[in-house]
């Protein structure tokens, strides 16, 4: 089992010993078949961490502190997690703890945050599940999930002549559920007819069959509740079938630099959502802005930052503002700080709201000419949707 400690930063007085280490710890995916976007985490984790130590780290009861991270590889295995998150606070001592990628693995391993009643601030899992079973430490900064395609949809109505005939995808696990769930309500209130509307299995490699339905169905726009892997192999299999809707949207993968180099010239015209663009509006404390924060991410790990990235640089800052506000260590008097916390960060406003989830709201993306361009947002349109798409043979 790949296991790490990640101590990083330099001590703000002399006096600074590893007595005054405040260690945050968590469960991610480096390895295994999500460890492409488990490293988000592991590096925001690592990166604020970084700058926090940098800027003289977190003084608590007049005693000054430095970060440190404890981050094991749970290989992409949920039952590895939850036994790790168990290691973690009942033999590794850490103080709080950060999250996990993935929804169905937050739902896992929030059960152990809760019965030791320490905090979990975590940027990986959005799934409406998370927060309805009343839990009070789990926290998280991604929006839900059940409004994943709200600003799309929205999109849709504002075209003209506006499309009619909707396909809905969506994997079985807990995120695509709930934005199954939410889409589904939002396109029958919006007056769409959803002909085909199928739940696949995660980790799928053949749309054939499905692909085959949109195509007889006249299938206008597919919305697609998936995994990175799966919206490759989606637009893959769509091109070699000569499938050609009008417009396909995906939850994930859209705002990653490795899914438009996976696919080159193929990424083209692919719509998705994030909540999260790297613009100077968005201040920070300790990066300055959003778009200075994904400058030095790149310069120091050598792939452009995502939401993913700026969503797990944001819990550890979330967790750093709430013991600073409860000038305290003790996990209950931090979770009530974090119930209150609210600040601008380079990822947007931070505030939980009752049940400890953000309220962000996602902006409509699409790839053009290799770039992912803003197309609309809770104000209205960014930017000019490519609609509809050319077909494969005449792109």
């Amino acid at each position: 089992m790949f296991r790490t400690l990640i101590t990083l930063g330099f001590l703000a007085c002399t006096s600074l010993t590893w007595a005054d280490t405040l260690t945050l710890g968590a469960s991610v995916q480096l390895t295994g078949p999500v460890a492409n976007t488990g490293r988000y985490y592991k590096d925001a984790y690592e990166f604020a961490v970084e700058r926090i130590n940098a800027s003289g780290g977190i003084t608590v009861g007049g005693v000054h502190h430095t970060l440190a991270l404890k981050l094991l590889d749970n290989q992409s295995d949920v039952n590895l997690s939850v036994r790790q998150y168990v290691q973690l606070l009942s033999e590794d001592k850490v103080n709080l703890l950060l999250g996990p990628f993935a929804s169905n693995f937050v739902l896992a391993d929030s059960a152990i945050s809760e019965k030791f009643q320490v905090p979990m601030v975590q940027g990986g899992g959005a799934s409406d599940q998370i927060y309805s079973r009343g839990y009070r430490y789990i926290f998280g900064t991604l929006p839900p999930a059940s409004n994943y395609f709200g600003t799309t949809i929205d999109t849709l109505l504002k075209l003209t002549p506006k499309p009619s005939r909707i396909a809905l995808l969506y994997a079985d696990d807990a995120f695509d559920v709930s934005v199954a769930q939410g889409a589904r309500a939002q396109l029958s209130q919006a007056g769409f007819q959803t002909v085909i509307d199928e739940r696949y299995t995660s980790n799928t490699s053949d749309f054939t069959s499905l692909l085959s339905r949109i195509k007889s169905s006249a299938v206008e726009v597919v919305l697609v509740a998936g995994h990175e892997t799966e919206a490759l192999n989606f637009i893959r299999q769509a091109k070699s079938l000569s499938v050609s809707p009008k417009l396909y949207a995906f939850t994930v993968g859209v705002p990653s630099a490795d899914f438009r180099q996976a696919l080159g010239n193929d990424a083209n015209y692919a719509g998705g959502m994030t909540a999260w663009l790297p613009s100077k509006s968005l201040k920070d404390a300790w990066f300055g802005d959003a778009e200075q924060f994904a400058r030095a991410y790149q310069a120091k790990y050598g792939y452009e930052p995502d939401y993913h990235a700026a969503s797990g640089v944001a819990t550890v800052e979330a967790l750093v503002r709430a013991i600073e506000a409860a000038n305290s260590l003790d996990p209950k008097k931090v979770r009530d700080a974090l119930a209150q916390v609210n600040f601008p960060s380079l990822y947007g406003q931070i505030s939980f709201g009752a049940t400890g989830q953000i309220s962000l709201p996602q902006t409509m993306i699409q790839v053009q000419n290799g770039k992912v361009v803003a197309i609309y947002g809770p104000g209205g349109f960014l930017g000019k949707l490519q609609y509809p798409m050319p077909a494969w043979g005449k792109r």
